[in-house]
C-alpha cells in the first residue's frame, strides 16, 4: 500500500515528460515564428518573444504561394481519405466475417506491407502511373496515398468490424436484409468511431507526406505544402528561419483542427456506445 502513491506519482511524472517532450517542438515553432529577424540572429534564444511580430508571415506569404499549396495539399488529403475509408470499409467488414484461407492470407499481406520503405515503392509506383498518364498530377497523388494508407485502413477497420456482435447482423438477416443493407444500415453506424479515426489517419498521412510528393509533383502549380516548405532554404542549406517557422506553424493547423473536430466525434460516439451497453 505504502508503494501506491509513489507509483502513482512516477506515473504523473513520466507522462507530464512525455507531453512536455512532444509540445517542445510546436511550442519552439510557435515562438520563432513571431519573433523578429534581430531576436532570431541573437545570441540568448528566449521561449517568449520579447517583440512579438507577424512580419514573417506576411514575408511567406509573398515569398511563395502558400495558399495554391495549402488548396493542394487539402484536396489530395481529403480525396485520399475519402477514397481510403469508401473501400476499407467494406473490405474490412469480409475480411472480419469471413475467416477462410483467403481473408488470412490478405491480413498477413496488410502485416507485411506495413515493412515496405518508400524507396522500394516509388519506382513501381512511378511506372504504373507513368502508363495511366498520372505523373505530375493531383489524381495521381491521390491515387499513391490511397494505396500507402488502404493497409493500414484495413487493419484498423477490421478491428473495429470484429467488435461489432455478430448477433445483430444476424437479426437483421433474419428480418430479410441482405449483406449490402445490412453493413450500411447496421454495421456502419457502429463503425462510425472506427471510420473517423481512420480518416484522420488517411487524411493526416496525406498532409504531411513529403517523399511522394517531391518525386511525383514536377509543376509548381502542383506542388503542395510540405514540398512548397522546401523553398525556404537556400541553395548553400542556409533556412529563412522566421518565414518557414511561420509556413511550417500554418501548415500544422489543418492537421490540428482535423484532429480535434473528429476526437469530439469519437470520444462521443464510444461514451454513448458504453452507456447504451
Amino acid at each position: 500500500m505504502r508503494t501506491r502513491p509513489a507509483a502513482r506519482a512516477g506515473q504523473y511524472a513520466a507522462l507530464l515528460a512525455y507531453l512536455v517532450f512532444l509540445a517542445f517542438p510546436f511550442v519552439w515553432l510557435v515562438s520563432t515564428a513571431f519573433k523578429p529577424a534581430t531576436e532570431l540572429a541573437g545570441l540568448h534564444p528566449t521561449w517568449i518573444p520579447r517583440d512579438p511580430t507577424l512580419a514573417n508571415f506576411r514575408q511567406a506569404f509573398d515569398e511563395q504561394p502558400l495558399l495554391r499549396a495549402a488548396l493542394n495539399s487539402l484536396l489530395t488529403a481529403s480525396a485520399a481519405a475519402l477514397v481510403a475509408v469508401a473501400v476499407a470499409t467494406p473490405t474490412a467488414y469480409v475480411m472480419a466475417r469471413h475467416r477462410g484461407a483467403l481473408a488470412r492470407a490478405a491480413t498477413g499481406w496488410v502485416v507485411v506491407s506495413q515493412a515496405f520503405p518508400f524507396v522500394l515503392l516509388i519506382i513501381p509506383l512511378f511506372l504504373v502511373l507513368k502508363n495511366l498518364r498520372l505523373i505530375d498530377s493531383l489524381p495521381g497523388l491521390v491515387l499513391v496515398y490511397v494505396v500507402w494508407s488502404l493497409p493500414f485502413a484495413l487493419w484498423m477497420l477490421t478491428g473495429y468490424v470484429r467488435a461489432v456482435p455478430a448477433e445483430l447482423e444476424e437479426a437483421a438477416a433474419v428480418d430479410g436484409a441482405g449483406r449490402l443493407r445490412t453493413l450500411v444500415s447496421v454495421t456502419a453506424p457502429l463503425l462510425a468511431p472506427g471510420i473517423a479515426a481512420t480518416a484522420l489517419f488517411a487524411f493526416v498521412t496525406a498532409w504531411n507526406e513529403f517523399f511522394f510528393a517531391l518525386v511525383l509533383l514536377k509543376t509548381p502549380e502542383q506542388q503542395t505544402l510540405p514540398v512548397l516548405l522546401t523553398r525556404f532554404i537556400g541553395a548553400e542549406g542556409v533556412a529563412d528561419l522566421g518565414p518557414l517557422a511561420a509556413a511550417a506553424f500554418l501548415a500544422t493547423l489543418p492537421s490540428l483542427l482535423v484532429f480535434a473536430l473528429i476526437q469530439r466525434r469519437i470520444t462521443g460516439s464510444l461514451l454513448a456506445g458504453a452507456v447504451k451497453g
